[in-house]
């Protein structure tokens, strides 16, 4: 039996850079049309059983409505807080259950909180918020239909993802959080909004992933030292006003000249200082950690992230192997 778990967050991608940036809307009817294309695709390659994390608006409800499906398809139940935990625990209940992959609709941070209790089931991560890097701009039915293939055992994991890098967020020798692209520090005592978009609070910038095709802060470093996702790499950025100017774009339709003092490369498990404290941390976008005086903090780069789903490699592995077409009948292989 097959098992894929499907995690919507309602509220990706409607923080406080939607007003002060240029970035597309996904609202939640529209992640219901994604999700509806996602359950084709995963009802096409014969997936049996989908558990999916509730939510206040009922979005995996809403794409089921017109819907009717072979496979069974059922809640991960617990008690909603409407916070990343939902996405934390859903993750957790649908490991356990035995999920052979896990589709999410939503950001940077949603795949953050996924990420967290993961394990080593492998992610799908569709994007629908704002400065995304982690996630991928990815059409539903092409979502639904690598998932499936990676569940029904048709296309081997070596074949289909990669093992994504991560950043340790390191607070008096112990590991406090974690965050899968990119880490800044922030010149402020509270967290206030917790979006991040004020480049010139930023002293410090960590990155796990750093491509000059990428949007946020993970564009700084990309148009730099190109990092790719799965290379034992990171960088880390020093801000300085009297740093070289890097353009980049920072947000959507918002380009800005960012100084950079010092660029230096991270190696596995070598924990970098964060020198500004007190100051905040913004995890992958989101204010999240306050350094208070006295206390030490560090980064740390992690080569065992998540599992990440191409869905271009595995679609082009499943031509491969003749899933969707019997290759010998027309004399092809």
């Amino acid at each position: 039996m097959s098992l894929v778990g499907i995690i919507a967050n309602p509220a990706s991608g409607k923080d406080i850079r939607r007003l002060v940036a240029h970035g597309s809307i996904f609202d939640n009817q529209e992640k219901v049309r994604i999700v509806r294309r996602v359950l084709l695709g995963l009802s096409a390659t014969g997936v049996d059983r989908i558990c999916y994390m509730p939510d206040y608006f009922g979005i995996v409800e809403r794409a089921l409505g017109p819907l009717e499906l072979q496979a069974s398809v059922f809640p991960a139940n617990f008690r909603l807080t409407n916070t990343q935990a939902d996405s934390s625990l859903a993750a957790r209940i649908m490991g356990e259950r035995g999920a052979a992959c896990l589709v999410t609709i939503g950001g940077d941070g949603t795949n953050r909180a996924v990420s967290k209790e993961a394990g080593a089931v492998p992610i799908l991560p569709i994007s629908t918020g704002t400065n995304n890097v982690f996630p991928t701009m990815v059409e539903g039915t092409l979502a639904g239909l690598a998932a499936g293939l990676i569940a029904r055992d048709l296309v081997p994991l070596e074949e289909s993802t990669i093992l994504s890098t991560q950043l340790d967020v390191m607070v008096d020798g112990l590991v406090s959080d974690q965050a899968l692209v990119d880490i800044a520090v922030c010149e402020e005592r509270f967290v206030a909004s917790r979006a991040i978009w004020e480049m010139d609070k930023i002293r410090h910038i960590f990155l796990s992933r750093a491509e000059p095709s990428s949007i946020g802060l993970s564009s700084i470093g990309g148009l730099i030292r190109p990092v790719r996702p799965e290379e034992p790499l990171g960088l880390s950025l020093e801000l300085d006003p009297a740093g070289d100017p890097v353009t980049a774009p920072v947000a959507p339709g918002i380009i800005r000249k960012v100084p950079v003092r010092r660029v230096t490369i991270m190696e596995p498990n070598r924990e970098i200082p964060v020198g500004h404290v007190p100051s905040v941390l913004a995890l992958d976008g989101e204010r999240e950690i306050e350094l208070r005086p006295g206390q030490r903090a560090s980064i740390r780069l992690k080569t065992a992230g998540p599992r990440v789903v191409d869905v271009s490699r595995t679609m082009a592995a499943a031509a491969g192997k003749g899933v969707f077409f019997p290759l010998q009948v027309q004399g092809v292989k």
